[in-house]
This record gives structure tokens, C-alpha cells and sequence, in this order.
């Protein structure tokens, strides 16, 4: 039963669009279904309109679940959209359970769809699209110099391996996998005391250096004898792809090597001043800031990021 009551110019446009979509209401209808044992019975859940109007009100709005519901169940407007009219609006668990359920390309056919009721309304011309982008903590280390040269090793190895499983091979001649060594090396270094390592650090260095270029070393030779084309075009060009990676991961591991060699076994003090009158040109690259009492201290970490 209508309220007399009138929605806002764009839901009111996406509403008049979406009574003529029965097939988008199909799809969400069978993505609801999918998995259920017997979709006809038990307790009465979400309609397919509710939930694809509700989808809808909330990426328009750009409203979180727990707003979306309380919104929808103080409204008369927004109850006349998502057609719950007089019927009690469920917790937003349900909202979050039933959008979950929702396949990927259904997603992408409602999205077209709000695009284009924006564009039948001259709200949107649909040329341009406009993302917006948060910063979020993420598990990265700090990187110091065992762990830079375990990346190496990590890294190549894991590239090397994808490039024989993409020319159907057990294995590459020449390149041999020394991951577990290197591993046990850099916890080595990770877990000395302050005086075990004046005693024993530079000897553990002088190991994963070793193993290190050893890695880097055994990618350039996988790479030489890889260089033949195939005849399927396709495979052809993923193996080419990950050359170019590996040559690439090839040219920071050698930096990084270089880098440790110098601090550690060479006994080279780094240049603190200039890298720091450096930061703000070179950070997004490769520079990790840290806070120590109340300070920050540049520390460069060779494209780390990359790696």
C-alpha cells in the first residue's frame, strides 16, 4: 500500500528502473538459492527485491550495515524503496549475510545498472569513474639486512619454480632451491643476543650472502637455458612474463646483496644524513619511516615494497 509519501529524484529513478529488471531479480533470486538444500522451506528469509534494493541503497548512500538498517526501519521513503513497507526490517547480519552470497558477475549487473539509471537521470554522463582510496596497517617488517636477503632468496625461488610449473618442467637445471637454509640463517641472525652477535654475526652474514648469490646466480643460468621459444603462443608468453620478472627480482637481489656486504662484512657505516635529507624525495619507493622516541629514522630498504 503506498504512503502518499515521495522518494528523493535518484532512488525514485532507480526504483522506476528497477520495476522493468526482472532478470536482474532472477539472478539474485538463484544466487540466494544456491547451496540450499530446500530453498522452499524453513524460516522466511530476505526477498530477492528487498535484498537487490537494499544492495543498491547502500552502495548509493555509501552507508555502513548497522546504518543501512537503522535508516531503512525509521524511514517511510526508504521502506517504500526497499518494498519492506510494514514489515520488520531484520538485523544487519542478515543484510551482510545475503549480499555475501551474491555472485560476482551479479554484482557487476547491478552496478551497470545503477550506473545507468544515474545516467538516464543526468546525474552522471558514465565516462569517467571516481575511486577513492584508504591507507590501512598491513604486517610488513622492518627491513634490515637478513631479512632483505631471505626476500631474495624467497622471492626468486618462488618466481623460478612458477616459471618451470609454466614449461611444464619437474625442474630447471642449473638453479637449486636453498629456501630451508636460508631461512634457518636469518633466524640465526633474528635470535642472537647483543653478545653473540659480536661473536658470531659476521660468519652468519658471510652464510646467507653466500647462499644469496648462489640463488641469484642459479636464476640467471635457469634464465639462459630457458631462452628457447615454444610453440604454443600462449604459454610462450607467460614464460616471457616471468623472465622478465626474475631478470628483474635478479637486479634488486644484487643490490641487495651488495648493500649487505658492505654494512656487514665490510664494516661501511651508512650515510644516516643523506639518506635522511633524501626521504621525502625517495620514501615511496623504498624508504620505511619508524618512530623511536619520538623521532623518525629513515631506513633504506632497497625497494622493499618490490620485494
Amino acid at each position: 500500500m503506498r504512503q502518499g509519501v515521495r522518494l528523493e529524484p535518484l532512488l525514485q529513478a532507480i526504483s522506476d528502473f528497477l520495476d522493468d529488471q526482472q532478470q536482474i531479480v532472477e539472478q539474485v533470486r538463484r544466487d540466494l538459492a544456491r547451496g540450499l538444500k530446500k530453498p522452499k522451506s524453513g524460516r522466511r528469509g530476505l526477498a530477492p527485491q528487498q535484498v537487490l534494493r537494499s544492495l543498491i541503497l547502500k552502495r548509493v548512500k555509501n552507508w555502513d550495515y548497522r546504518e543501512l538498517r537503522e535508516r531503512i526501519a525509521d524511514g517511510m521513503t526508504l521502506r517504500q524503496f526497499t518494498e519492506f513497507h510494514c514489515l520488520r526490517v531484520p538485523k544487519h547480519h542478515a543484510f551482510h549475510r545475503d549480499f555475501n552470497r551474491l555472485m560476482p558477475a551479479t554484482l557487476r549487473a547491478i552496478n551497470d545498472l545503477v550506473v545507468q539509471a544515474s545516467v538516464d537521470l543526468g546525474l552522471e554522463d558514465g565516462s569517467k569513474l571516481r575511486v577513492d582510496t584508504t591507507v590501512v596497517e598491513t604486517d610488513i617488517h622492518h627491513p634490515t639486512d637478513n631479512t632483505l636477503l631471505w626476500d631474495v632468496v624467497r622471492v626468486v625461488t618462488r618466481l623460478v619454480g612458477q616459471l618451470s610449473t609454466a614449461m611444464k618442467r619437474r625442474r630447471i637445471k642449473g638453479f637449486c632451491n636453498r629456501t630451508c637454509s636460508a631461512r634457518r640463517r636469518m633466524q640465526e641472525i633474528q635470535r642472537m643476543t647483543s653478545r653473540q652477535r659480536q661473536e658470531r654475526q659476521t660468519a652468519a652474514y658471510r652464510a646467507l650472502i653466500s647462499i644469496a648469490e648462489e640463488v641469484v646466480e642459479g636464476a640467471r643460468r635457469a634464465l639462459q637455458n630457458t631462452g628457447k621459444a615454444r610453440k604454443d603462443v600462449f604459454a610462450d608468453l607467460a614464460v616471457a612474463g616471468l623472465r622478465e620478472e626474475i631478470e628483474h627480482y635478479c637486479g634488486l637481489g644484487t643490490r641487495v646483496i651488495n648493500q649487505a656486504r658492505r654494512r656487514i662484512l665490510d664494516g661501511e657505516q651508512p650515510n644516516y644524513a643523506r639518506q635522511g635529507a633524501n626521504a621525502g624525495r625517495v620514501r615511496p619507493q623504498g624508504v620505511s619511516c619508524r618512530k623511536r622516541e619520538g623521532s623518525c629514522h629513515a631506513v633504506q630498504s632497497v625497494e622493499r615494497k618490490s620485494l
